[in-house]
C-alpha cells in the first residue's frame, strides 16, 4: 500500500509569493486617472447636492434662515399633501406592477408557454419610450374624447387613476428584468424533493419558488417604488390637479421662481429614494447564491393547463402595452382627433410646433451619442481602476466606489435642480458650461452612472487578476493589458453600457428639464412643452420618433453584439 505523502510543515508555513511590483510610472498614472474620475463625480454630483442643501437653508435675499423653509413647507397643507400623494401612488403602483410582473416573469422562465421570445420583446418596449408618452396614450384612450372613456364608468383618467396606470406601464419592464433574473436560477433538486414529499404544485410554489425569489421581489419592489416617487413625466401629463412631489418641484421652480422652496421639496424627494436605495443594498448583501456546484438546472416541463393560462395572461398584458403604443402611433398620423381621422404627417412638422422643432431631436441625438461614448469611457475606466488597479490604495478605491453608488439614490429632478444652483453661480469656474450641450451630457452621465458602473465591475470581476500580475512581471505598462486583454474580453459589456446610456439619454426628462436652454432643447423636453401648449398629437409624434430611434439603436447593438461574440469565439478557437 502506497504511503500518503503530505507537505512538510515548513512548506505549509511558507508565505505566499509577493506579486511583482507595478512600475512607478504606471502607479502614478493609475492614481492620476482615479483622481480624475473622483473629481468628475465630486464636481458633477457632490457639489451640486451641496449647493441644493445650501439653497434650502437660505431666504430669497440670500440670508441664512436655517430650517425656516422646512417649517414653512410643513405648515403648507398643499405641499404636505403632495408628499402623501407621492407615497400613496408609489405604494399602489408597486403592488400592481409586482403583481403583474411576477407571473409574467414566471411564465417566461418556468413554463413551456409558446411565444416567450415575442412576449419578452413586447414587455421591454416601454424602456424605449419617454415616461411622458404613456400619459399621452391614456389621454387618447380614456380622456374626455378617448376611445374607451366609457370603460371608466364615469371616473376621470386625469388624476391618481391615470398616474397609476401610466406608472405601471413605465415601471413594468424594470421589475420584469429583475424578476426574470431571480427566477432563472433554480435548483431542480429542490423541486424533486418536494415531489418526493408529495407536495402539490401550490405548496411547491409557496415553499420553494417564492422563498428563492424573495430577494428579487424586494429589489424589484424598491426599484419600482423609487422610479414612481421620483418620476416627473406621467404625473405632469395626466395628473390633473393631483399634485405629487416631482410636479411640485417643477411648479415651485418654473412656475413660481421659488428656488428656495424648490430646493426644500427636492431634498424631501431625496429621502424616500435614498431610503429605498439603502434598503435595496442591505437586501442584496444578505442574498445568498441559489446555485451551487452540485446544483441541477431546473427545466420546466410541459403543462397544458398552466402553459395556456400563462399564455392568456401574457397576451392580455402585451395587448395593454401595445394598445398604448398603438394609439400614440395612430393619433400622430391622423388629421384632427377625433373628428377627422384621415392620415396625415402634419403632426411631424415639428418646425411649426412648440418645443424646438427638429433641432430638438438633433440635439437629443448628439447628446445621447456623446453620453454613450464619453460616459462609457469614463465609467469603464473608473470601474477598471476600482477593480484592477494595483497602484492605488484600497481607501482611494473605496471612496470612488462610494461616489459611484450615490447617483442611484439621487432623483433626476433633484440632480438637475442642484445643477442650477451650482453651475449657474457666476463665481463658479464651471459657469461657462451652463446652458450648453456639455452640461446636459455631464448630467446624463452622472444620473445613470451607478447601473453602468455595476455592470462594468461585474464583468471585470470575472477576469482573473493574473493578467495584471503577468503583465507587471514582464514590465509591461498596465494600459497595454487594458487595451489588448481587458477591453476585448469586456467588449460585449462595453456595448451594453453604451446602449444603456444612449437609450436613457434619449428618453430622460427629469434630469434635464431645468438645465436646457433655447439652443439646446431636447426631444424629450419638446414633448413636455408641446403638451403644455395643447399640441398633444405632435407630442405623441415626437415620442414615436424617439421610440423608433431607440429601437434602431437596439437593433444595431444586437448586431454589434453578434459580431463581437462571434469574433471573440473565433479568437478563442484560434
Amino acid at each position: 500500500m502506497t504511503e500518503a505523502v503530505y507537505p512538510r510543515p515548513e512548506v505549509l508555513a511558507a508565505p505566499a509569493q509577493r506579486p511583482p511590483l507595478l512600475r512607478l510610472s504606471d502607479a502614478w498614472l493609475q492614481r492620476g486617472l482615479l483622481a480624475v474620475v473622483a473629481l468628475y463625480l465630486i464636481v458633477s454630483l457632490v457639489l451640486p447636492l451641496y449647493a441644493l442643501l445650501s439653497k434650502s437653508l437660505r431666504a430669497r435675499d440670500g440670508s441664512f434662515v436655517g430650517l425656516a423653509n422646512f417649517e414653512l413647507y410643513a405648515a403648507t397643507p398643499a405641499l404636505v399633501n403632495s408628499l402623501y400623494n407621492s407615497l400613496f401612488i408609489g405604494a399602489l403602483t408597486t403592488v400592481i406592477t409586482i403583481g403583474l410582473a411576477f407571473p409574467f416573469a414566471y411564465a417566461l422562465t418556468r413554463t413551456c408557454m409558446p411565444g416567450r421570445g415575442f412576449f419578452l420583446i413586447v414587455a421591454l418596449v416601454p424602456i424605449l419610450l419617454p415616461s411622458l408618452l404613456p400619459g399621452i396614450g391614456l389621454v387618447y384612450l380614456f380622456g374626455n374624447q378617448g376611445l374607451l372613456k366609457a370603460w371608466l364608468f364615469g371616473a376621470s383618467i386625469y388624476g391618481p387613476i391615470g398616474i397609476v396606470i401610466a406608472e405601471v406601464f413605465y415601471t413594468f419592464p424594470h421589475a420584469l428584468m429583475i424578476l426574470i433574473t431571480a427566477l432563472s436560477l433554480a435548483d431542480a433538486r429542490l423541486y424533486e424533493a418536494a415531489q418526493c414529499l408529495r407536495a402539490g404544485k401550490l405548496r411547491s410554489f409557496l415553499t420553494v419558488t417564492l422563498p428563492a425569489a424573495r430577494y428579487g421581489l424586494v429589489s424589484a419592489a424598491l426599484v419600482v417604488f423609487t422610479l414612481v416617487v421620483t418620476d416627473f413625466g406621467a404625473p405632469k401629463v395626466i395628473g390633473g390637479n393631483y399634485n405629487v412631489l416631482a410636479v411640485d418641484i417643477y411648479k415651485q421652480v418654473v412656475g413660481q421662481q421659488n428656488f428656495e422652496m424648490g430646493a426644500v421639496v427636492g431634498l424631501i424627494l431625496l429621502v424616500p429614494a435614498a431610503l429605498a436605495f439603502g434598503i435595496d443594498r442591505i437586501v442584496q448583501r444578505r442574498q445568498i447564491a441559489q446555485l451551487s456546484a452540485r446544483s441541477v438546472p431546473y427545466r420546466p416541463k410541459p403543462d397544458t393547463a398552466l402553459d395556456f393560462s400563462m399564455l392568456g395572461f401574457c397576451t392580455l398584458v402585451s395587448v395593454a402595452i401595445l394598445s398604448i403604443l398603438g394609439i400614440c402611433h395612430f393619433a400622430s398620423l391622423v388629421q384632427f382627433w377625433p373628428y377627422n381621422l384621415s392620415v396625415s404627417l402634419r403632426h411631424y412638422q415639428f418646425e411649426f410646433m412648440d418645443g424646438g422643432g427638429w433641432d430638438a431631436y438633433r440635439n437629443s441625438l448628439m447628446m445621447a451619442g456623446l453620453t454613450a461614448i464619453i460616459g462609457t469611457a469614463i465609467i469603464f475606466i473608473g470601474a477598471y481602476l476600482v477593480e484592477k488597479a494595483r497602484g492605488v490604495g484600497s481607501l482611494s478605491r473605496g471612496i470612488v466606489q462610494l461616489l459611484a453608488m450615490l447617483p442611484m439614490a439621487v432623483p433626476g429632478l433633484v440632480l438637475g435642480l442642484g445643477y442650477i444652483f451650482f453651475f449657474n453661480e457666476p463665481a463658479n469656474p464651471f459657469n461657462p458650461l451652463y446652458g450648453t450641450l456639455a452640461i446636459l451630457v455631464i448630467c446624463s452621465i452622472t444620473h445613470f452612472y451607478t447601473v453602468a458602473h455595476l455592470t462594468a465591475t461585474t464583468a471585470l470581476k470575472q477576469i482573473d487578476g493574473e493578467f495584471e500580475s503577468v503583465a507587471a512581471s514582464l514590465k509591461q505598462p498596465f494600459h497595454r493589458t487594458l487595451t489588448r486583454v481587458t477591453v476585448p474580453v469586456c467588449l460585449p459589456t462595453i456595448l451594453d453600457i453604451a446602449i444603456y446610456l444612449f437609450v436613457n439619454a434619449m428618453t430622460t426628462v427629469s434630469a434635464v428639464v431645468f438645465i436646457y436652454s433655447t439652443n439646446t432643447a431636447l426631444a424629450s423636453v419638446a414633448i413636455l412643452n408641446m403638451d403644455d401648449a395643447g399640441q398633444l398629437a405632435p407630442a405623441a409624434a415626437m415620442g414615436i420618433v424617439i421610440f423608433y430611434t431607440n429601437a434602431a439603436a437596439k437593433i444595431l447593438h444586437a448586431l454589434a453584439q453578434w459580431l463581437v461574440v462571434g469574433r471573440f469565439q473565433r479568437w478563442r478557437a484560434a
